[in-house]
């Protein structure tokens, strides 16, 4: 999959396994970028590589929760309500520029997200797994965008950047992306059956307790500094230890390593915190936030 991936989206080997270890951790995944360096291309091909039911959302600001949920319709026939499904109900959903969309159609997907799952008219209709929302979008200082509120930012796994490409990648695009679409050729190299059993894989790895104090540590430190006003939340805590057993996983490994879980914290992490006033206002970041709470939690020796 990484391969395929790689036909289409050059010079970014960090981001397309980062999307991969979302994928096989069961998570979701938030693609943050200025336009045009590759978001959508990347979430299409990585939905092309496997031979699944793929669905695109573009989000707007007309857009209604029932283009995303779906909505029932009278049946003149049967004399019945019917339930037409939305957007959401397929394995790979690519949810474009989501915070072109209002609050009320992004608070579509936190059930979709969490549960798996849509409630409709009170019926409950459940997703096929696997499930992974891909969301692209731009940065919030962007003219008609609305910041996505913390509940829907933290039910996605990592934030990616994908960046731009360097010169050598930018001229390899002109030459394959001009002449032809590079996804028209892209074919599955996977399906569903076969990311269930991956799933299953990574489900098996071992986690030992000191990398879960670990773990615990890095997200309570960042609950107790005062240099942000909302610290990482036990979901996040989750998510961070999901996707360190993927990272293992995919190195070949069944037994997570503290730096399986360190070098994750910035995609896992960052996305759910959020700054205080002084601490902006003196122009620090959150990530630079971040990497001085990570160094200093103590990292478990080998013993």
């Amino acid at each position: 999959m990484r391969a395929n991936i790689e036909r289409v989206i050059e010079g970014k080997p960090d981001v397309v396994s980062s999307a991969l270890t979302v994928l096989i951790a069961e998570g979701h995944l938030l693609i943050e970028d200025v336009p045009g360096v590759g978001k959508t291309m990347l979430s299409k091909a990585l939905a092309r590589s496997i031979d699944c039911s793929v669905r695109r959302i573009q989000f707007t600001p007309d857009l209604l929760p029932s283009d995303v949920t779906g909505v029932s319709v009278f049946n003149q026939n049967t004399r019945e309500f019917e339930f037409r499904p939305g957007g959401i109900f397929a394995n790979i959903v690519v949810g474009d520029e989501i915070n072109r969309a209002s609050p009320k159609t992004q608070s579509a997907l936190l059930e979709c997200m969490e549960e798996r799952q849509v409630t409709v008219d009170n019926n409950t209709y459940y997703l096929e797994q696997p499930f992974m929302v891909i969301a692209t979008q731009n940065p919030i200082e962007m003219e008609g965008t609305y910041a996505l509120p913390e509940a829907q930012r933290d039910r996605f796994m990592a934030r990616v950047s994908v960046g731009y490409p360097v010169e050598a990648a930018e001229i390899a695009m002109l030459s394959s992306h001009t002449g032809a679409n590079p996804l028209d050729d892209l074919e599955p190299v996977t399906d569903a059956a076969e990311l269930r059993k991956l799933i299953g894989i990574v489900n098996q790895v071992h986690v030992s307790t000191a990398v879960q104090r670990y773990a615990v540590a890095i997200n309570a430190a960042t609950r107790r500094s005062e240099e942000l006003s909302l610290g990482a939340s036990p979901r996040a805590t989750l998510h961070l230890v999901r996707a360190a057993k993927a990272v293992a996983a995919m190195d070949g490994r069944d037994y997570v390593l503290p730096d399986d879980v360190h070098r994750l914290t910035r995609p896992v992490l960052a996305h759910r915190l959020l700054p205080s006033v002084e601490a902006a206002m003196s122009g620090r970041s959150t990530t630079a936030i971040l990497d001085a709470i990570v160094a200093a939690v103590p990292v478990p020796d080998a013993r």
